[in-house]
């Protein structure tokens, strides 16, 4: 077999036997994977539970001081003995090893029992407590085991599935060794962690043992294919995604270990354990979210080390995932050229060890000098286009101002009512949801069905009133993204939306929350008091959300009443001038009313505190897709300035040098549009 490498990945492979090239059009037949037998949703995600009467460690400590029962203080949960044990244990454990073996949450409440794997919320829990007896498991929920139809599949899947050392063709062992970059992977490793091969897939199958390995239940496959010049891969797991808590590597954790390493892609824990010898765990949805039922199984280890990625994206989730494990017990890995992930350096002779001896702590009391900061300010040198921010794919125009959109800012929206600020910000939304941002909608003024049917419209770009028979296709694939909806409806107190908003954050790794819109927080309760201070406040708490937690907030505002013929600047928005202070970005909605037809729309950034670039560009309606699109580029008119302190001059001054500012042609071709910080309209 003859292998033709670019940059490390195979282009064309020769099979000599079948006297065939494989390259970028696919694979050989006989190699070609069937069609698969059942279809699993990538990102299925369960919708999104309120608590009713949110618990604190505080109270769930008095509980169990009042109850008598004895609990162990650990990172992210509290130790207790299970009640559940007596049931389930075998009569050969002993006493150490079912004592204290419930981990309770500190932050939800919820608990694991890692002996019955029985598993609740802190309601469950204290239900059993003072129930007591044979019923106090009642109502309880046990960690399912995987449904009959899944259970099924995936014994059949392992069954047929093989050690890619046993496989009869040694030309397709050393293809799938050098499909999926394991030309330094040892067998031993791969029979070590149970690794085998599907072949009619032409896929790595992990497999997902019970604890204590007394049973499968579950499986992942990574399958490649050929994609250009390099290799792709698709992952498939058994159960759905968020059904599937598979840390890979753990029944080859020892109850004496003190230190883990945690990757986001088996591959990488395979590399990292053969290199150097020390436990490795993969996160079974990589770097998108750390289920909290994951973390009692990460309570033993003193010392969690971070290595997800190469890029911008894995240091910034290896950061919110610390927050979790308690940062002062995590270090992370910062991605770089000679810091790439594990799999990568094992191949390109780079020494692991060393590289993890360099891993920077997560937590600090204080900054007191640059040196606690310069290794993140070379990540964003070194990145900065990531360090920008996730551009949109549906608004270049706004990506050409603000670059894309990044962590823990807050972005402050208005517009005139009746413009379409929620369907535009539903779209600007979507745009990054579709692009694996978890984010979490706030909408108070309309309701969830119905913002749900506008999203779904301009999710498929199409009226599906009138294609019925592709609502299942359109609902599977908007059901797949990880996107969520606060039930609330109407004025709702600040404190609440907080709370909801924190524990969507922690559950669900949030990134970006839709508040629609703010004037719903100042419920009835504020009436009697001065409304504009009670804005201030609210900003200020989505301030301090958005910083704390490295969360992106927009907040949508009402403006305050203009003339219809005036266009809305920033000191329109509604309140005082804290919203636009606090803000990290102010985007204005602009509908300029036409007597003869309809009117214009644009988008207008005020304020851009990221590199200060500010500007207008138009926003064409399509009524049939609900979507906001920028003209085509013979029309674009795209304006952009820089935000400085006074007034750029509303009309061109002739004679004097630097006084002409920048003009383009309207989209109808007429009068040009002059430029403003705040202010932007066409001239007569």
């Amino acid at each position: 077999m003859w292998v033709l490498l670019r940059g490390g990945n195979p282009l064309r492979i020769f099979l000599p036997q079948r006297g065939e090239w494989m390259g970028r059009r696919g694979l050989p037949r006989g190699l070609a994977p069937g069609p698969p037998r059942r279809r699993y949703r990538k990102k299925a995600l369960p919708a999104l539970e309120i608590p009713v009467l949110p618990v604190t460690v505080t109270e769930i400590r008095q509980y169990l001081r009042g109850r008598g029962i004895p609990f162990q203080n650990g990172h992210s949960c509290l130790r207790t003995p299970s009640p559940f044990v007596e049931s389930s244990q075998l009569k050969d454990q002993t006493a150490v090893t079912t004592s204290f073996s419930l981990y309770i949450d500190k932050t939800t409440g919820r608990f694991l029992c890692m002996t019955s794997l029985a598993e609740g919320s802190w309601e469950d829990f204290q239900a059993s407590v003072e129930g007591g007896g044979d019923g106090a498991s009642e109502g309880l929920l046990l960690s399912k085991a995987p449904e009959v139809e899944d259970s099924e599949e995936v014994r059949r899947i392992w069954n047929r599935a093989v050690p890619l050392s046993e496989l009869p063709d040694p030309e397709e062992v050393q293809l799938a060794y050098t499909m999926f970059g394991l030309t330094n992977i040892t067998d031993d490793t791969l029979k070590r962690f149970s690794v085998r091969y599907l072949r009619p897939a032409r896929s790595l199958v992990f497999p997902w043992f019970s604890p204590g390995g007394s049973g499968l239940r579950g499986l992942k496959l990574l399958q490649a294919k050929c994609q250009g010049d390099g290799v792709s891969y698709e992952e498939t797991t058994i159960p759905q995604p968020s059904a599937y808590h598979n840390l890979f590597g753990l029944p080859l954790i020892s109850r004496r270990d003190a230190e883990v390493v945690l990757t986001s892609r088996e591959l990488d824990s395979l590399a990292l354990n053969q290199s150097t010898g020390l436990p490795t765990l993969t996160l079974p949805q990589g770097t998108s979210c750390l289920p909290p039922a994951l973390l009692p199984y990460l309570e033993q280890f003193r010392r969690i080390v971070f290595w997800l990625g190469d890029d911008l994206r894995s240091w910034e989730a290896a950061k919110l995932f610390a927050r979790k494990l308690n940062p002062k017990r995590c270090s992370l890995v910062r991605p770089g050229d000679q810091q790439p992930r594990p799999l990568e350096a094992l191949n390109r002779g780079l020494n692991l060890s060393r590289i993890l001896r360099t891993a920077l702590p997560a937590w600090h009391k204080s900054i007191v000098s640059f040196r606690q900061l310069r290794e993140e300010v070379l990540g964003e040198l070194s990145n900065v286009e990531q360090a920008a921010g996730l551009p949109w794919s549906r608004f270049p125009d706004l990506n050409r101002i603000l670059k894309g959109h990044r962590k823990g800012e807050l972005t402050v929206f208005t517009g005139p009512t009746g413009s379409g600020k929620t369907t535009f910000i539903s779209e600007y939304a979507l745009d990054l949801c579709s692009q694996g941002v978890n984010t979490l909608w706030g909408s108070f003024e309309i309701s969830n069905v119905r913002l749900a049917r506008v999203m779904l419209t301009q999710f498929a770009e199409r009226r599906l009133e009138d294609q019925l028979d592709k609502y299942d296709h359109w609902a599977d694939r908007f059901e797949d993204l990880p996107l969520y909806f606060m039930t609330f409806h109407g004025q709702q107190g600040i404190r609440t939306v907080v709370d909801t908003m924190q524990h969507a954050v922690y559950v669900y790794d949030i990134c970006h929350v839709v508040i629609d819109n703010l004037q719903f927080m100042m419920g009835h309760e504020q009436l009697s008091t001065d409304r504009i201070a009670a804005q201030d406040y609210i900003v200020g708490v989505f301030r301090k959300f958005a910083t704390d937690n490295n969360c992106h907030v927009t907040l949508v505002i009402h403006p305050r009443k203009e003339d219809d013929d005036k266009e809305l600047q920033t000191a329109s928005i509604f309140g005082s001038a804290k919203a636009s202070q606090e803000a990290d970005n102010v985007l204005i909605l602009q509908d300029r009313k036409l007597v003869t037809g309809p009117g214009k729309r644009y988008l207008q950034v005020s304020k851009n505190r990221f590199d200060g670039d500010v500007g207008i560009f138009p926003l064409e309606f399509n009524k049939s897709s609900l979507t906001f699109s920028t003209p085509p580029k013979n029309k674009t008119r795209l304006k952009k300035i820089k935000d400085e302190a006074g007034p750029v001059a509303k009309k061109p001054s002739s004679g004097k040098k630097g006084a002409t500012p920048q003009k383009s042609e309207s989209c109808s071709g007429k009068a040009p549009i002059l430029d403003q910080p705040d202010t932007s309209k066409p001239s007569k």
